[in-house]
């Protein structure tokens, strides 16, 4: 395409199943927009019919948005065959991206994020509009972190009469950021919205969803009848501050969750003076190399490596400091990066072990039992990472699996070493007359177990 109405075509920005958007000049305005574009289908009146009342309603919705936070809408032109909206455009990015493990912002940056966005949608509310799709795609991030909410087309207008209102679906929206009233169909007032932020805070804090399941079944039971995870839980690097704000977000109850985005707002802004403002992206960085380089990684994909660096503090333990004692009973458990410890039973040394070996592997990995048997005490100033075992245990299944190999084949090598060194201590071993496997000579099993 070479125009679109007034606007001429530089570029194709995206395609959606339903639309393509389009970077284009404004020539009554000098500047650049975003045109996104939809046509109507021949093949089903009913979709086109559903499209088109969409495409009305964020055009109407749109122009009403006057918010630094809100995409601007400038047009909206509803044809026979097609539709368009000339709207804000945003150089940026969208917070898809930002939900992977691997790739999560800073914590400073998500509150600063989220703030702004909760003041927006607290905006559009005193309007009489709730968005009713708030997820990580429909979330542009421009330049110094300003988010820009998009998508209104399925905005639900208070002030509208909604026995008549055509433009009103139920069932609308993306069900892993639905809140439980919005699944069953209730009706839907500002707190939908800011339970579908609390979803997306709650992603780009631990790189998952509070609600995960094999099938959408399962996930809207969940969504409905069980509680999310506290984020420090899955992130220990966070501030205890934001389980009570994440609770309050993703609250079934609507009488116990915020009221409107100013509320939600005011308790983020409490919570940031616990949070460094430093880029953390560095120290990220930093870290995966570390454990990149590390032997007891080696066999980890990138991806695991990046879930690790989530459920783990980086401790700088000085000499002389007991990481483990005997006797105590707990699951703790990590990996040593540098330095050294001893390990000792009942005062006396057992070993000793230095970069990339695990240290309370034995109590995290039995079935029954958290007690210690041995104390572990540091040699030297050694940088220790400590993995959070019930952050772990809701990892990824890929993750645990090789954490667990990972564990078993270093405390394998370790009984070896230890079953050798036993072995040079022994009696003579009793000399086999033959190289037949047990069992395959003669007289087989009973004549090995006659008593002398």
């Amino acid at each position: 395409m070479e125009k679109i109405g007034k606007y001429r075509v530089v570029r194709e920005l995206g395609k959606g199943a339903t639309a393509t958007v389009y970077l284009c000049d404004d020539p009554d305005a000098d500047r650049q927009v975003a045109v996104k574009v939809i046509s109507f289908g021949q093949d089903c009146a009913a979709m086109s019919r559903r499209m088109r009342k969409l495409f009305q309603n964020e055009g109407m919705v749109s122009k009403r948005l006057n918010h630094p936070n809100i995409v601007q809408v400038y047009e909206a032109v509803v044809e026979d065959n097609f539709a368009y909206l000339a709207m804000e455009y945003v150089n940026g990015f969208t917070l898809e991206e930002s939900c992977r493990i691997d790739k999560l912002l800073p914590m400073h940056r998500v509150i600063g994020i989220i703030f702004k966005c909760a003041m927006a949608l607290d905006a559009a509310y005193r309007q009489g509009i709730i968005h009713r799709d708030i997820k990580p795609a429909n979330i542009m991030i421009s330049a110094g972190d300003e988010p820009k909410i998009a998508d209104f087309g399925l905005a639900l207008n208070m002030n509208k009469d909604m026995d008549r209102d055509s433009t009103f679906i139920m069932g609308v929206g993306s069900p892993a950021y639905m809140s439980p009233e919005q699944i069953k169909g209730y009706p839907l007032n500002q707190k939908t919205d800011l339970y579908s932020l609390g979803v997306l805070m709650f992603q780009l804090l631990t790189g998952r969803l509070p609600f995960r399941a094999n099938n959408q079944a399962t996930l809207v039971y969940r969504i409905i009848n069980t509680d999310a995870p506290a984020v420090t839980a899955l992130n220990p690097n966070l501030p205890e501050g934001l389980n009570g704000i994440m609770r309050r977000a993703l609250e079934k109850d609507l009488y116990s969750r915020y009221r409107n985005g100013t509320e939600f707002a005011k308790d983020l802004s409490a919570v940031r003076y616990q949070i460094f403002n430093e880029d953390e992206t560095v120290n990220d960085t930093s870290h995966f190399e570390t454990l990149r380089r590390l032997d007891f990684f080696t066999e980890f994909e990138n991806i695991e490596i990046w879930e690790v660096l989530r459920v783990s503090v980086w401790r700088e333990v000085l000499p002389n400091v007991a990481l483990i004692r005997q006797g105590d009973n707990n699951k703790f458990f990590g990996i040593i990066l540098t330095g050294s410890v001893e390990v000792s039973i009942g005062g006396r040394a057992l070993c000793r072990l230095g970069p990339s070996e695990p240290i309370g592997e034995i109590a995290y990995l039995h079935p029954a039992s958290d007690q210690r048997h041995s104390t572990v005490v540091t040699l030297e100033p050694t940088l220790f990472l400590e993995i959070n075992a019930a952050a772990l245990a809701l990892s990824s299944e890929e993750l645990l699996e090789r954490m667990r190999n990972g564990l078993l084949s270093r405390l394998i090598q370790r009984m070896r070493e230890v079953n050798r060194i036993a072995a040079a201590q022994g009696t003579p071993a009793v000399q086999s007359t033959s190289d037949a496997p047990p069992g395959s000579r003669p007289g087989g099993l009973d004549m090995a177990l006659t008593p002398m």
